[in-house]
């Protein structure tokens, strides 16, 4: 028995709702250190062109192999080099740092406590006067070089995650006080600078932490925290499809409502976010991803200024730094550069812009949304609509193959010419499938990452179109777990 059509609508001549896609605001990479690798900054600049970041965050700016305050004889060395250097390649590329300080140098450190492969101390400053004086010359340098035009646009983040025992030995209470020290630190340099957290896990301590600001009168000018769809759905060691088949499909929704419910006013970023906190989960490397991540997305675009995906690329290395082509990692492309199926949903999620009309129709697990497209040139030239369908459940959910029927309102003085698919699911634009498909190399060869690369893109597929009491019909069918794009090129009436 064929599958029901379920039938969207949309006028391409209505008023158009406002769309922030705040997900471009910031992405995730894992490690300053990384930041100084070609391959790194080669990804990222590809990164930024494809999907329009404008932000990229990282934790340990402040570790000793980055060199910014160590002990040489006894005596504190400050040395700024390595810092220039990546905020020197963001800036070249259109980018912008968000500034996470963090970790604590270990001539600073109370403590022993040390994170992750790279060795980060995660104790409070046994001085918070050494500490505030480290902060006020690291930032009074990047405003001598760069300008305080430039750095006021710069978001410096105290911490990272200091509600968890993993990321900080201290208590709630020593956190606001050490957030405090920073924060007066930063504004010593420039009342313009922008400060904020408490960057925590999970949503936590949001009302604290600004009732502490306010109360104190500490400066604070974003809130920062972190979110997962897995966060609590199961124990440390509950394997992710199980916490994802119990994550309310709108649990990322509901929380950044309740975390804007307890900042006000003041900008919102999700520092960190992905749709699996697991750092080797092969959904990271699968269209499920990609489906999921554009549906949290759109879900919370009305809510937050700043939704950072975690992370941009698989150079990584909290753990240990990977070396097989498709390993469950975070990032949104491989070790090699080629793109993952999110990276490819998020440049067709690009193609909206910031205005998209109501689609009508779409119910269960279908997403819709078009935007009104803009004119390629001159007048004579056409403009093109484009429109992203999806198809998206969690785990162990019903889900399968949905048979659709678009139903459009032409736009008014065009004539509808062309209109192109391209599809994200399992067997379009997956690249680890292919690389299944070679025998799973550990490694690859430059004519093996050509052909992934060939297989990570969307193909065109040319769709037919009729037009049907003045409505403009086309019919489809997309996949389980998919993304997809139409482009619908129009020209003028002549």
């Amino acid at each position: 028995m064929p599958n029901p059509v379920t039938v969207l609508s949309a006028n391409l001549n209505s008023a158009t709702l406002p769309l922030r896609q705040p997900w471009q605001w910031c992405v995730g990479s894992g490690h300053a250190t990384l930041a100084l690798r070609a391959d790194w900054q080669a990804q990222l600049a590809q990164a930024h062109k494809d999907l329009g970041f404008r932000h990229v965050r990282f934790h340990g700016l402040l570790d000793d192999d980055m060199g910014t305050l160590i002990c040489q004889n006894d005596q504190p060395l400050y040395s700024f080099f390595n810092t220039d250097q990546i905020f020197d390649f963001l800036l070249s590329i259109g980018m912008k740092p968000v500034v996470e300080l963090s970790f604590m140098p270990r001539m600073l450190s109370s403590g022993g406590d040390i994170v992750f492969r790279y060795q980060g101390n995660i104790t409070p400053p046994k001085d918070p006067a050494q500490w505030a004086e480290l902060v006020r010359r690291l930032v009074a340098h990047w405003v001598e070089r760069y300008g305080i035009d430039e750095v006021a646009q710069w978001p410096l983040e105290c911490w990272n995650e200091p509600n968890l025992k993993a990321f900080w030995t201290g208590d709630q209470a020593s956190y606001f006080d050490f957030y405090r020290t920073t924060a007066v630190a930063i504004k010593s340099v420039d009342a313009r600078l922008q400060v904020g957290g408490p960057a925590t896990a999970g949503n936590a301590w949001l009302d604290d932490f600004t009732a502490y600001c306010r109360s104190s009168a500490t400066p604070l000018d974003f809130v920062s925290t972190h979110y997962y769809p897995t966060d609590p759905f199961g124990a440390i060691d509950t394997d992710t499809i199980t916490q994802l088949e119990h994550s309310p499909p709108l649990v990322m929704r509901t929380r950044a409502q309740e975390a804007r419910a307890s900042v006000g006013a003041l900008p919102l970023y999700y520092t960190e976010w992905s749709i699996s906190s697991n750092p080797r989960d092969s959904f990271h490397d699968s269209s499920f991803a990609a489906a999921l991540a554009v549906r949290i997305a759109m879900n919370v675009d009305d809510v937050v200024d700043g939704y950072s995906y975690w992370t941009f690329s698989d150079i990584f290395e909290e753990n240990y730094f990977p070396s097989v082509p498709y390993h469950g990692g975070f990032g949104m492309m491989n070790l090699y550069g080629i793109p993952k199926p999110i990276y490819r949903a998020l440049q067709m999620l690009r193609t909206l812009g910031s205005e998209h009309f109501e689609v009508s129709g779409a119910q269960g697990n279908l997403y819709a949304w078009a935007s009104p497209g803009e004119a390629s040139g001159d007048a004579a030239s056409g403009c093109a609509t484009h429109i992203v369908l999806m198809n998206q459940a969690m785990p162990r959910h019903p889900i399968g193959n949905e048979s659709l029927l678009l139903r459009l309102t032409p736009r008014a003085g065009h004539t509808l010419q062309t209109v192109t698919l391209r599809r994200v699911d399992e067997a379009h634009a997956n690249p680890a499938q292919a690389w299944q498909a070679m025998g799973s190399p550990d490694s690859l060869k430059p004519a093996q990452v050509d052909a992934l690369m060939q297989a990570s893109m969307p193909q065109p597929e040319p769709l037919t179109h009729r037009l049907v009491d003045g409505m403009v019909e086309i019919a489809l069918c997309i996949a389980p777990q998919s993304v997809n794009h139409l482009q619908l090129d129009w020209s003028p009436v002549t």
